[in-house]
């Protein structure tokens, strides 16, 4: 798949102001900083389209954009640590469940990983929330060129032993690196097939 255009559609918080769920719909999650903003703009080849910042907790909204006319891409705010007030994420925390299981053309919801770190409880349970309430998604793991090949096995090798003491198998998943330059063909070909899927199922 080639990303022709990307555009930004709507901001907010609440699942009645989503754009109608007429399209297929794939949205980005991860922990505060894991890179999911800088990952967004990798793969649609627009530098701006997401909003990057140094300071986890950026992105505090949901935020919907619309991809060759065709199916939407939505950044959902990070999970985990934000420099913000306890009311504040418990809000965020309510408005990203209410999202992600109610949005019915939700198809696949993509779980960012830092592949530099060792498995994170944090990361493990929220996978284990989305088993759990049937919710499909795939693991991204991030950041792969800050690591040799042997250290990104290694870590690999460890979250694949970590989660299957949960799990009969391991999700999909997938290597990138935003500014390496890797994984976003194997991203958008996924996309693209259960586009395809979708598309023959709504004959």
């Amino acid at each position: 798949m080639k990303i022709k255009t990307a555009e930004f559609v709507i901001s907010n918080t609440k699942l009645s102001l989503c754009p109608k769920p007429d399209r297929a719909e794939y949205a980005f999650i991860g922990r505060s900083n894991v890179g999911k903003s800088s990952l967004i703009n990798y793969i649609t080849d627009n530098k701006k389209l997401a909003k990057t910042s140094g300071r986890p907790g950026k992105t505090q909204l949901i935020n919907h954009f619309i991809i060759n006319d065709e199916w939407y891409l939505v950044d959902l705010p990070g999970y985990g640590y934000a420099k913000t007030s306890k009311s504040n994420r418990t809000k965020w925390e309510q408005f990203i469940a209410d999202y992600i299981l109610k949005r019915e053309n939700l198809l696949n919801l993509f779980v960012l990983i830092d592949a530099r770190l060792p498995p994170q409880k944090i990361d493990l349970d929220f996978m284990e929330w989305l088993g759990v309430k049937g919710v499909p998604f795939s693991i991204v793991f991030t950041k792969i060129d800050k690591l040799t090949s042997g250290a990104l096995n290694k870590n690999l090798l460890a979250y694949k032993k970590e989660m299957l003491k949960y799990w009969e198998e391991m999700p999909k998943s997938f290597n990138s690196s935003a500014t390496g330059k890797m994984g976003k063909e194997g991203i958008l070909n996924y996309i693209e097939l259960i586009n395809d899927g979708y598309i023959k199922k709504e004959l």
